[in-house]
């Protein structure tokens, strides 16, 4: 006779269904109707008409590129902030792991107004670099800046468990039998750091793709150049023309979701790889 072991939690299928009832109210319904709603409420060639103009389908390059560039750099600097934060013990440590949560307190135009005012032409850093041709606001630059103020976050928080979790014997292990420390980070610490790296880009691109608030103050919004897709949507919206918003909307969300499904595919392969399980 086989006994269960007791849990806090009720059985699987009350609490499989209590998970389906919750996700589908949070996310699957409103994601539907959102669909839904771009499409039936007008034919598919105005449908058509609003998704591929000139300045929509610019928005879209610079909506998707820069949060690609920005979650990326996120990554590579991300992973040796938590490097340092797990690795090492120093003065202002509390401090400096504090100041990492702080994109996630701060309302998004704060944010905007405060990096508009430090990387503008007359801000404290724009000013250095201005005379030698460089503009780091009201460009796509000001964008990927933006975007990575505001995924910096996802991808420390990500990293540091693993980093905290990692066996450093296995370090020092490879150090015994001769391995150079690029070796030692190419064999054994990188490999294990890319799952949860994948999950910090994952993270970091998803919430970049939406930012709208604090964009639109360090980007300067010029047609064609630096205008992002949910500032294309906020026009519609603005012109009351609902159905084309919802459009633009879709659009972000099919595109959006395909990434994000193929970044986790590549993480389930390399958890597989690795031999752990998800």
């Amino acid at each position: 006779m086989r006994f269960r072991s007791r849990s806090v939690l009720p059985g699987f299928a009350p609490t499989l269904g209590f998970s389906l009832l919750y996700l589908s109210l949070m996310v699957l319904l409103p994601l539907s109707a959102l669909v839904l709603y771009s499409v039936t409420r007008q034919d598919m060639s105005h449908f058509w008409a609003v998704v591929s103009s000139p300045r929509v389908v610019a928005s879209y390059k610079l909506s998707f590129g820069a949060s690609a560039i920005a979650a990326l750099l996120n990554t590579v600097f991300g992973s040796v902030i938590a490097w340092i934060l797990v690795r090492y013990q120093f003065f202002g440590k509390r401090i400096m792991d504090a100041l990492i949560d702080l994109p996630f307190a701060m309302p998004t135009a704060v944010s905007g107004i405060a990096l508009s005012a430090i990387y503008a032409g007359n801000g404290w850093i724009g000013k250095l670099v201005a005379p030698f041709g460089i503009k780091l606001a009201f460009n796509p630059v000001g964008v990927v800046i933006a975007l990575m103020f505001i995924g910096l976050p996802f991808v420390v928080r990500t990293m540091q468990p693993v980093l905290k979790e990692h066996e450093r014997e296995l370090e020092e292990a490879a150090a015994c039998l001769g391995a150079s420390r690029w070796t030692t980070f190419r064999r054994i610490i990188f490999p294990a750091m890319v799952p949860a790296a994948l999950t910090g880009f994952a993270l970091a691109f998803a919430r970049a793709v939406g930012e709208y608030g604090s964009v639109i103050f360090i980007a300067g919004n010029l047609p064609m150049v630096s205008e992002i897709a949910p500032l294309m949507i906020m026009s519609h919206l603005e012109e009351y023309d609902y159905a084309g918003a919802a459009a633009i909307a879709a659009v972000m969300l099919t595109v959006s979701f395909t990434l994000l499904l193929l970044i986790n595919q590549l993480q389930a392969w390399s958890w597989q790889r690795l031999g752990g399980s998800r």
